[in-house]
């Protein structure tokens, strides 16, 4: 017992002489911040990109309703500070993957914590620790659900050593046509409707073209469709607005898909409405219009829905016209976005998506349950949230001790009948992952003058000691070097993309005693670097490890062999996952596809898919899916 006195003793003198990085400020950030500072950090910096919404206030404890609109890291700041005036705390409205919070930044905390709702920026704070080679404690929570781990390079699984399930997307197609599911029209009215008549035309990114290559006359009489929507859209303000575009997406397009008999061979078609017919029948619900606009947990009758079509059509329509007044003609026309707390978009998705529900024999839903699907809210219990920063401080005395092995994952789960938490120890690195199972390293580069010939050559060959290996350099564009693609050595690495915080990856393409793939993160230089460009920020000289030799895979008895047709690890950055360099026999077309790509400057964003993130049916999977969803 006198030592656990002690060991808290050492950990809190520690603390009061840290600087840590906090990176988000919601739900779990607020808990947290608090505990930080109580604690007695020494510094404690705050990274957040949001602004405070109505919705976060349940939760979100040091904000309050006049906060609304403003940054959290910076209202988190102000509201943390009268905890503990002594704490320096340091906010940051901005993104986390910002040019000035570089790897350099990142390594001056001793350790960074993560409180984001984002994948793809858990991931960029993961391979920038990884980088930094900075402690990170990863935490989440989804409902009653919480997790906690900590991630060292080298000693611990990484974020990314485990899969991510990928999240549902849907054929354009499915949702314009042919809806079987609530979630159907609910995307059609946010991510369709709400765009092409206030919004951005055609605005498909909610969409999954990729089952869509067979339905070309489909998609092109589609676009003819919301070209009609754009002219009806000119009629914003009209007494005529409401009935031109019921009668346009609830009677004429849904007479057309009728007419598509194949379409209806194995499922029953959409029937379509009469506006004025509906309207008719309509008197007891427009009379009842404040009651039936406020009860947000009522399935409302397809009448009530009309109603609120109109009435939410209404609105939007005077706030877009006063947007344009306001605007004096200058600058690109105005739109208006959906927003999960804004009662005029919410209220005319909800309507949207009831009525066409109503005409394709799907379940309406109530208002409540269509702000969750369409604002895609993951459930927030404020008690969860406190649990989880509480541990996260917690998890923190023991790598301030240096004590990884005594560090636990540790799992919230109130449902489990042995225990409230589930403690485990820490995974140990995953020797396929993308992410941290590479060598990493840092150079400074005088980026004025340095060419890639300078880093392969000079670098490479001779100070990491690649010598006649066949190797292979790439970024997250594509190949940048091989010793069939020799065009780009001449080039400076500026010429190619390459800048602060670049990252390359370098592929040992020999069969034989091969090394294990090496990602370079690019300094840029601060001072000159003599007569050569390219220097090691490691001063102790490095080693790079040998790949594990793999066992010859056995076949089973289906005539499949082990790891055969195995995923890659869904959302790796592509610079760790490239397939072995094309050889000279290979495909001519995919070679010139690769120098084109490198020519043409193609971003590094084209083409990927973002992949969310989450537990399943409220259970958290540990071998499966060890990270999860936290509230925003």
């Amino acid at each position: 017992m006198v030592s656990d006195v002690n060991e808290c003793g050492l950990s809190l003198t520690q603390a009061k002489q840290t600087r840590v990085l906090m990176v988000g400020a919601g739900g779990i950030g607020c808990e947290l911040l608090k505990n930080l500072v109580l604690t007695g950090f020494r510094e404690v910096h705050i990274v957040d990109l949001d602004t405070i919404d109505l919705s976060n206030l349940n939760r979100q404890f040091l904000f309050r309703h006049e906060h609304i609109k403003k940054s959290k890291a910076l209202v988190a700041k102000e509201a943390a500070q009268r905890f503990n005036p002594n704490v320096e705390i340091v906010a940051h409205h901005a993104n986390i993957k910002d040019a000035e919070f570089n790897i350099e930044w990142f390594s001056s905390f001793a350790i960074v914590f993560n409180a984001l709702d984002n994948l793809e920026a858990r991931r960029h704070v993961n391979k920038m620790c990884l980088a930094a080679d900075v402690p990170l404690i990863d935490s989440g929570t989804t409902g009653y659900n919480g997790q906690v781990m900590v991630i060292k390079k080298g000693v611990t699984a990484c974020y990314d050593c485990s899969y991510k399930e990928t999240p549902k997307s849907f054929p354009v197609c499915t949702i314009r046509s042919t809806p079987s599911q609530p979630i159907h029209c609910i995307v059609w009215g946010k991510s369709y409707l709400l765009n092409e008549i206030f919004g951005t035309s055609e605005d498909e990114s909610a969409f999954d073209h990729s089952a869509d290559g067979e339905n070309a006359n489909e998609i092109a009489e589609l676009r003819r469709e919301s070209a009609a929507l754009r002219y009806i859209r000119e009629s914003v303000g009209t007494e005529q607005f409401a009935q031109m575009l019921f009668d346009k997406v609830f009677n004429t397009d849904i007479v057309r898909l009728r007419s598509m008999e194949d379409m209806w061979k194995s499922r029953k078609p959409p029937e379509p409405l009469d506006y004025r017919a509906l309207m008719e029948n309509s008197s007891e619900a427009i009379d009842a219009k404040e009651s039936v606009l406020k009860d947000d947990q009522k399935v409302w009758s397809l009448e009530e829905n009309l109603v609120v079509f109109n009435d939410s059509l209404g609105r939007l329509s005077k706030r877009i016209i006063d947007m344009k007044a306001n605007q004096n003609g200058t600058g690109p026309s105005p739109i208006i976005t959906f927003d999960k707390d804004d009662e005029d978009t919410l209220d005319f998705v909800a309507a949207s998506a009831n009525i066409r529900s109503s005409l394709f024999g799907i379940d309406r839903k109530s208002k409540f349950d269509i702000k969750q699907m369409a604002g895609n809210i993951i459930p927030a219990i404020a008690t969860t949230n406190a649990i989880v920063a509480g541990l996260c401080v917690l998890e923190s005395f023991k790598v301030l001790r240096g004590e990884y092995d005594q560090a636990k994952e540790v799992y919230l789960t109130p449902f489990m009948p042995a225990r409230l938490l589930g403690i485990d120890r820490p995974r140990k690195p995953n020797p396929d992952c993308p992410v941290c199972s590479v060598f990493q390293t840092r150079v400074y580069v005088d980026l004025s003058r340095a060419t890639l010939n300078d880093l392969v050559e000079d670098f490479l060959k001779l100070e990491l000691g690649y010598g006649h290996k066949e190797i292979s350099v790439s970024n997250e564009v594509g190949i940048l070097y091989d010793p069939d693609e020799t065009d780009n050595l001449g080039k400076k690495l500026s010429e190619l993309g390459i800048k602060q915080d670049s990252f390359l990856t370098v592929t040992d393409e020999d069969d034989d005693e091969t090394y294990v793939n090496v990602v370079i993160a690019i300094q840029e230089a601060k001072e000159p670097s003599g007569d050569k460009p390219i220097k090691s920020v490691d001063s102790d000289g490095l080693k790079i490890p040998m790949k594990p030799k793999k066992e010859t895979p056995v076949p089973e008895a289906n005539g499949h062999q082990n790891g055969v047709g195995k995923r890659a690890h869904d959302g790796a950055p592509l610079e760790t996952t490239l397939a072995k360099r094309p050889h000279p026999d290979d495909s001519a077309e995919a070679t010139l596809t690769k120098k084109a790509r490198i020519a043409a400057g193609v971003s590094a964003d084209d083409g990927v898919v973002v992949i969310g993130d989450g537990a399943r049916g409220g259970a958290i999977v540990i071998e499966d899916d060890g990270a999860i969803l936290i509230d925003d």
